[in-house]
């Protein structure tokens, strides 16, 4: 099983320790490969998203543990970008200019109007109280269409490009099989999905197989039961942890290694020696 990782989040961002405590665990369980990918800075402030005033000193702390740590661990420069708009995400001259080995796209927030404020967004990926709300203030109740604007701000993303890794690609579902009308079987829902899918093969951009509540919630990003459709797009993937405490940078890995087996896959794709490689799956 490869033992890398490259979405985690430190305490740049919303994560829990510093970067250190993160590679100090990845040596210890002998990990290959270890990036960091710290919430990018947004046109407002989150308790969650780095500040623009603290990306120097990120990227100077993993240059760091990069020179630290050369002979132990090949450690990784990210940044986890949301797509707000066209006007705000990876593709823009502040994102593509940074240092970076990788991008990470996600979508957290989707607006809700102009101007691009917190106040203005609908957030996805926070509490079911607050996406409820939520959902019956902005989409007067109708799940179909926040579900709509997540894939059509997922897709915009795709086309506008700067990424190198699209990020837990269904996290709508999270929250979404809460509310009443959702289903992921449903024929609606499929084929929100399975467009976004076609594009992402389309564009030939890696998809992580997120496991962060793969333990605790017994869910996967994307939902177990699709990878054996990413598998038919021949769409290249990886395993990613989403960490924000060092102890579960390795949470729920060999079960997704298990999930992608059983879905066809025959490898993964890792980082080594600065270039993305397809390893195959032990």
């Amino acid at each position: 099983m490869q033992l890398s990782n490259y979405h985690s989040h430190c305490d740049f961002c919303d994560g829990r320790s510093y970067p250190e405590d993160f590679v100090k665990f990845a040596i210890r369980h002998g990990f290959r490969a270890y990036g960091f990918s710290s919430h990018s800075p947004l046109p407002f402030e989150t308790f969650w998203n780095m500040s623009k005033d603290d990306v120097d000193e990120y990227l100077a702390e993993i240059a760091r543990l990069k020179a630290k740590y050369v002979d132990e661990l090949e450690i990784y420069t990210g940044m986890e970008i949301d797509y707000l708009d066209g006007s705000y995400n990876a593709s823009i001259p502040y994102f593509q200019d940074m240092p970076l080995d990788y991008r990470i796209g996600s979508v957290h927030f989707l607006p809700l109007r102009q101007p691009l404020a917190e106040e203005n967004m609908m957030c996805i990926d926070g509490s079911f109280d607050a996406f409820k709300e939520g959902v019956e203030e902005y989409y007067g109740g109708d799940i179909r269409k926040v579900v709509r604007h997540f894939f059509r701000s997922s897709c915009e993303m795709v086309e506008a490009g700067g990424i190198d890794i699209v990020g837990h690609l269904d996290k709508i579902y999270m929250n979404g099989q809460k509310y009443p009308g959702f289903s992921m079987d449903a024929a609606w829902y499929r084929k929100e999905l399975f467009d976004y899918l076609d594009l992402i093969r389309e564009k030939r951009i890696m998809v992580e197989v997120n496991t962060k509540n793969c333990v605790k919630k017994n869910e996967l990003y994307p939902h177990r039961i699709f990878l054996k459709n990413l598998k038919e797009r021949n769409i290249p993937v990886m395993v990613n942890s989403d960490c924000h405490y060092p102890d579960l940078v390795n949470d729920g890995r060999a079960a997704a290694f298990d999930f992608l087996q059983e879905a066809g896959y025959k490898s993964t794709y890792e980082l080594d020696k600065g270039c993305w490689h397809e390893m195959a799956l032990e």
